[in-house]
């Protein structure tokens, strides 16, 4: 079976007619569970795919008697049931029918089918609900002027990845049939499967199913949910939210996960178990677990391998804490539901940072090298330790083979086999000791790099704390001891014995800096008198005091905003500014309402949200914005624009260079959906430095936005963005 389906009544009174359709269906959820490869027409019965029953290819142009043969029979055997039919064809496989849009065969085949039906049912053709699906590559027949009859229901389709493809244009004349969706919580494709748990943040599915609705997308709803563990959370709000779309707001999206904790698992604990649910899905929506490798985090920038490590065995540490407190009642489906996701991915995250490390160390010859080796497959032991507990203990087995997915060692997009160890390396150590040196920021380490180690920078306003690494690369130990040039330089601890490694932690008294830029040595004295010399930039500005900062402060080349941190919102009626909390891969975004409002041009007091910053340097600087994935939907490219001061905005088209994707996967699309984020840049330039105001300004509705960076110099790489820089923050506007 390729995946379970999903469906919530929500077809108007024009399909409740005769005998066609039971009206109970608009009191209760519907359930379809059944295959797509041969989808000419929905069938009851497994035993009649075309695989099974068929004769001759699948190919309409050279074989037409047998196929209609063969979907009259499905028909026939169907007649009693309720159903709504799927129109027209696709290719074996899931391929394309042909080479191009061959508009006319397909259009034969509709009115072919048309009449089967007609004939079978001895009904008035419009009056049995019909469905034509623009799944993949259909859609290249309906962007290419292909129509169907005008009571046949339009079923469009989302990327495989939850990002709805296309939507009827709010100028299109009325279209009596109706649009649908289908979309999915799980995919088997391009560019990788993800299958194995739940990755879906229901703040998403929101904000994509209320664009549908509010586009007139709303006769049918269809979730592809795959297995329908563990994807029952995800499941039963797409159903909740198509029962009612206009009962959910994106404010009640928290109070609806504490209340679905609440209904499993009572009122007490039901609040932490929420903040867990919520937690997950956004780590695991950063990058699905099958898309994991060791270099998806940094391992020397910003902290965030290890930030996102700690972090995840936290929330698996939390959702322990709350297992433990249980009745015993409730331990078995809270494993299921809650537990078993954090423990697992941040077993996976885990393993796939340590072997990130393994390789690093091995670059630079650390005596850890090997202990990170043995370390990751006790990790990967782990996961299916984890896996056999799920199948096999949890209600004594009641779930076998739930977990039973593949998950570890993908080399293309479809799964592995059997779960395969990533590559580790080991290395020969000398029995001497000999001393290395590593800084946050680098992979580099000294004595062996030729240029001057360099943290980055400290500055008051941060007040950042940053590492140095003092490793062996030997097996015998050796003691190490620190000189500084300014007293004000704390560093611990300052000196010791290093068995394999020593993270030193440096900070700055900054009551006792004197104003202005310094450059301090560290010095870091190792066995035989070996130096290595590390250099702490320290800036602190005269002005302004950090006491009295009241916007953002460039640090390190950069000043990166969550997009709810705004200093400023301005709206203009009827357009208003809305918070989706939890959605995006680091905090919460920011998106213009009504979703259907059309285009509005940036000037004066148009829709705005405004970022008070303060910048240290001047010249030209790149502006990044972190959008949610939203596809080209209107097929006219969706637009916003940004500016600094008083600056003409830039319109930038965030489709420009790209084309809506089709079933092959453009390599860009392939990018923004891994990434699960789309990344636009615009050039500026700044005459001075200090106070700026950056406006990120509407132009086109349904652009979500999670994230703004400012580059005003080289910004050292990683996955998620630099953090939010430091701010004081004064909210103005009339929105908020």
């Amino acid at each position: 079976m390729k995946g379970n389906y999903l469906w919530p009544a929500m077809w108007d009174n024009s399909f409740n007619t005769d005998d066609t359709l039971n009206p109970k269906l608009a009191d209760e959820y519907g359930i379809v569970m059944g295959t797509s490869h041969h989808e000419p027409m929905m069938r009851a019965w497994k035993e009649w795919e075309w695989a099974g029953n068929g004769r001759g290819s699948w190919d309409y142009s050279k074989n037409a008697p047998s196929l209609r043969k063969f979907w009259e029979e499905g028909i026939r055997r169907t007649k009693e049931y309720e159903k709504v039919v799927t129109l027209a064809m696709r290719g074996d496989g899931d391929e394309p029918m042909s080479e191009g849009a061959n508009i006319d065969l397909l259009q034969n085949i509709v009115a072919d089918q048309r009449h089967i039906l007609s004939e079978v049912m001895g009904k008035d053709i419009t009056r049995i609900p019909q469905v034509w699906a623009l799944y993949k590559e259909v859609q290249d027949y309906y962007d290419k002027g292909m129509r169907v009859p005008d009571d046949i229901t339009i079923l469009l389709c989302d990327d495989n990845w939850g990002n709805i493809r296309r939507l009827p244009n709010l100028t299109d004349p009325p279209h009596s049939g109706g649009y649908g969706i289908y979309y999915h919580c799980d995919f088997v494709g391009g560019p990788r499967n993800y299958k194995w748990l739940n990755t879906n943040q229901i703040e998403r599915v929101w904000e994509q199913m209320h664009l549908a609705y509010e586009y007139g997308a709303d006769r049918i709803w269809i979730l592809n949910v795959g297995d329908l563990k563990p994807m029952e959370f995800p499941i039963e709000f797409f159903l909740d939210y198509a029962w009612n779309p206009e009962k959910i707001s994106a404010q009640d999206l928290p109070e609806y996960t504490r209340q679905w904790a609440e209904e499993q698992f009572g009122a007490e604990h039901a609040k932490e178990i929420a903040e867990i649910l919520n937690t997950y899905t956004k780590f695991n929506s950063r990058r699905k677990p099958e898309m994991l490798s060791p270099e998806t985090y940094s391992l020397v920038n910003y902290r965030e391998a290890e930030t996102v490590v700690a972090e995840y065995n936290a929330l698996a540490d939390k959702a322990q804490r709350i297992y433990d407190l249980l009745p015993a009642n409730c331990k078995d489906a809270f494993y299921q539901l809650v537990l078993h996701q954090p423990v697992a991915c941040a077993n996976l995250n885990d393993l796939y940072v340590t072997v990130g490390k393994n390789h690093l160390y091995a670059k630079q010859g650390r005596a850890r090298t090997n202990d990170l080796a043995e370390k990751a497959k006790e990790l990967f032991n782990k996961d299916s330790a984890i896996t056999y507990y799920y199948n096999k203990i949890v209600a004594n087995g009641k779930w076998n083979h739930m977990m039973d997915q593949t998950h570890i060692g993908y080399t293309n997009w479809q799964q592995p086999e059997k779960n395969a160890m990533p590559e580790v390396k080991k290395i020969q150590l000398p029995e001497s000791a000999e001393m290395g040196v590593a800084i946050e920021g680098s992979e580099n380490w000294w004595p062996n790099y030729k240029e001057k180690a360099v943290l980055p920078e400290f500055d008051v306003y941060n007040q950042q704390i940053y590492y140095i690494e003092v490793f062996n690369r030997g097996k015998k130990p050796f003691e190490y001891s620190i000189q500084t040039g300014k007293p004000w330089m704390n560093i611990y601890p300052n000196k010791g014995k290093v068995e394999t490694e020593k993270r030193l932690w440096i900070s700055v008294d900054w009551e006792k800096v004197d104003i202005g830029q310094h450059d301090v040595p560290i010095t870091i004295i190792g066995p035989e008198n070996n130096r290595v010399d590390v250099h702490a930039i320290i800036n602190n500005p005269p002005a302004p005091k950090r006491e009295n900062v009241d916007r953002f402060v460039e640090s390190n080349g950069y000043v990166s905003m969550e997009a709810h941190n705004f200093s400023k919102l301005i709206s203009a009626a009827p357009i208003n500014w809305l918070e989706i909390p939890n959605l995006g891969r680091t905090s919460s975004a920011m998106t213009p309402m009504p979703v259907a409002e059309y285009v509005q041009s940036p000037a004066n007091n148009s829709p705005k949200l405004e970022y008070n910053v303060h910048l240290l340097s001047k010249g030209e600087v790149k502006v990044k914005t972190y959008l949610s994935p939203i596809l080209n939907f209107n097929n006219k490219g969706l637009r916003y624009a940004i500016s600094f001061d008083d600056e003409q905005p830039q319109i930038v088209n965030i489709h420009e260079n790209d084309t809506i994707p089709d079933w092959r996967y453009p390599l860009l699309w392939n990018q923004e959906v891994s990434d699960n984020v789309l990344l636009k840049t615009s050039i500026h330039s700044i005459q001075k430095p200090g106070e700026h105001i950056l406006k990120f300004w509407m132009v086109d509705p349904a652009v979500v936005l999670q994230k703004i960076v400012i580059e005003t110099g080289e910004v050292r790489p990683s996955y998620l963005g630099p953090p939010e820089s430091f701010h004081g923050i004064t909210r103005l506007g009339n929105g908020k």
